[in-house]
């Protein structure tokens, strides 16, 4: 009699669960793309720490589906073709349920087909050119219009800037984010002749002339504004220069998007106190639940001065975003897991809510930080959420696509041919 009742009341609670949760296998792997060597360990071994204390975090609060999540770790050592390689091994050797990773757009765009080949679940945290929407990557970074716009557009605004250098490193997310500001610039009155454009490689060090040239733009009187897409080390020397022929924030302002809290930790600021940056997430953010991540973060790390960024904070949208979402289905199936992303709601770090679109951007604040002499950031700017906008505006071959995977099923619809483009012929 007692082993009938058991047997009931085990079909009893196996109804009460779908059937895609019955079949989940423990524990749940989560694949962490990081480079943990070479030239991008820097930025990127602290983004796997922070999904490391993430998954920690959700196992101390029962874990997914009912069962315990386990990070798997793999190092692409900043080499972009070995990105896809292990990518691969993590869907097809690991088995992993979904993938939070990468940095720079080329290793996303080298990881792009397999994850599309192979039906997988990418998270990207970085802030990125836009002109892309794959239906297996959920864009957790900023699109131009939730930071390079913005940017401008505050120069323009409230700085009164009427000449501008673009002056970024050589490679795709620079020259499409610039592309789109030339566009953007010359709509609001900016004339071509008024736009200085230059790229440099990677760790470029001589910035005599470039800095000299950029002064130049000023010697009639005009507000001259630099939009900095210099990524890296490169912002060292750049920075320097421009003390060194005598440019303050306040004779030349430098709004850039790839200098953060991790760049400036451990660096002298005092030649960039005062210049701007503009992210979605500063580690000053005064609210609890900043506090509560930070607390968090120095506790799991065990280094009280290790600072947050925003693509930590991305992850943090991200992974908790992802959670819900397999609780929602009832599975971590790439294809459920996926319909149960569009609308979810994440609270974010700097007060208010994140929210995912069918576009499968965020929609969340913009924020213009000012270098303070600590390598922390004055807000002197937030705005309301701006929904992210994966095919811009302001370059005409993309101005008539629109992204939608919920209701169209389709990262690139065009709207004048009422047809669906394929991505990949896109690269």
């Amino acid at each position: 009699m007692k082993l009938r009742s058991s047997l009931l009341s085990s079909a009893l609670i196996l109804a009460a669960v779908p059937l895609a949760a019955q079949e989940t296998t423990c524990p749940v792997q989560v694949g962490v793309l990081h480079s943990l060597s070479g030239t991008m360990a820097i930025s990127e071994t602290t983004l796997k720490d922070v999904m490391l204390m993430l998954v920690d975090q959700q196992n101390a609060a029962g874990g997914v589906l009912g069962c315990d999540i386990e990070a798997v770790v793999v190092d692409p050592a900043s080499d972009w073709p070995l990105y896809a390689e292990k990518a691969r091994e993590l869907l097809t050797q690991q088995e992993v349920d979904v993938i939070f990773g990468n940095w720079t757009s080329v290793s996303r765009k080298a990881v792009l087909p397999v994850i599309e080949e192979l039906n997988g679940l990418l998270f990207y945290p970085v802030q990125y050119e836009g002109e892309e929407s794959s239906r297996n990557v959920f864009y957790t970074g900023a699109a131009p219009n939730q930071q390079a716009i913005p940017a401008v557009d505050y120069f323009l605004e409230e700085l009164g800037v009427e000449k501008f250098a673009l002056l970024g490193t050589d490679y795709v997310y620079p020259r499409t984010t610039n592309n789109i500001l030339e566009s953007y610039l010359q709509d609001n009155g900016i004339s071509e002749e008024n736009i200085f454009v230059n790229y440099t490689p990677f760790s470029h060090a001589d910035w005599a002339t470039i800095v000299s040239d950029v002064i130049e733009l000023g010697s009639d009187g005009s507000q001259v504004g630099v939009i900095s897409t210099i990524n890296g080390d490169a912002n060292v020397g750049f920075y320097k220069e421009l003390a060194a022929q005598g440019v303050s924030a306040d004779d030349i302002p430098v709004v850039a998007f790839s200098v953060g809290e991790e760049e400036l930790s451990g660096l002298d600021t005092s030649n960039l106190e005062g210049h701007l940056a503009a992210w979605n997430y500063f580690m000053s953010a005064d609210t609890p639940a900043n506090a509560d991540f930070i607390a968090a973060w120095h506790e799991f790390i065990g280094d009280e001065d290790r600072v947050t960024n925003d693509p930590m904070e991305a992850h943090y949208i991200g992974f908790n975003m992802w959670v819900n979402a397999v609780e929602q289905a009832g599975t971590t199936d790439v294809d459920a897991v996926r319909e149960a992303m569009w609308g979810q709601e994440v609270p974010n770090l700097t007060g208010g809510t994140a929210v995912m679109g069918a576009d499968h951007h965020l929609s969340k604040p913009v924020l213009i930080g000012e270098i303070r002499a600590d390598g922390q950031f004055d807000i002197i700017s937030q705005t309301d959420p701006v929904a992210g906008d994966a095919w811009t505006d302001f370059l005409p071959e993309s101005a008539v696509l629109v992204s939608d995977w919920k209701d169209l099923g389709c990262g690139m619809y065009n709207t004048e041919t009422e047809t669906c483009v394929q991505l990949t012929s896109n690269y």
